[in-house]
């Protein structure tokens, strides 16, 4: 696993060991950043469920201007922050918490997120319960977007009034959805 454009382009990634986080592969990450293009940009992210931290590290090289990491693993945990170390990613903050914790914890702030990773362990039906805590935390930016994925095969997930689906794409068993969210 490795970053795949921008600042550190190139550099490897570590990522858990066994079978309970399955990273993002490099080729769906690339299929992502190439469909949010300069969205990426000076924005704010949040990277719920971020195992080893490859969206949010990716969005971070490709020129996010800081990122807020959430696992609750510690083994994926003890892997993201030593990503961010190796790195030098300042510009990342990582909390090692449920993600229902850390959405109470970042409805107290006044930061919004401008583009959220929504990628929920495969198979545990937490696509739609997630969304519906990310919207009802208030913590994405009106405009902002979510990048939701699971697994193709997955029962079909519903998601918060003012999410507007604008992209759904398969790659693999891999299904990637980008929505534009409204306030």
């Amino acid at each position: 696993m490795r970053i795949v454009a921008g600042k550190w382009r190139g550099r490897p990634l570590r990522a858990p060991k066994g079978l309970a986080v399955r990273p993002t592969s490099d080729r769906v990450r690339e299929a992502i950043f190439d469909i949010l293009g300069e969205r990426v940009s000076g924005t704010s992210v949040l990277d719920l469920f971020a195992g080893s931290g490859a969206l949010g590290l990716e969005a971070l090289s490709r020129g996010a201007s800081r990122a807020v990491f959430v696992e609750p693993d510690p083994a994926a945990f003890a892997v993201l922050r030593k990503n961010v170390e190796t790195l030098g990613a300042g510009e990342a903050e990582a909390w090692q918490l449920d993600y229902r914790q850390a959405l109470r914890r970042l409805r107290a702030r006044p930061q919004r997120f401008d583009l959220v990773f929504l990628d929920p362990p495969y198979r545990k039906g937490l696509a739609s319960e997630s969304a519906a805590a990310l919207s009802g935390a208030g913590t994405v930016r009106d405009g902002g977007t979510v990048v939701v994925e699971e697994a193709v095969r997955a029962p079909e997930a519903s998601f918060p009034e003012g999410w507007a689906l604008f992209i759904d794409r398969r790659y693999g068993d891999t299904r990637v959805m980008l929505f534009e969210v409204s306030a």
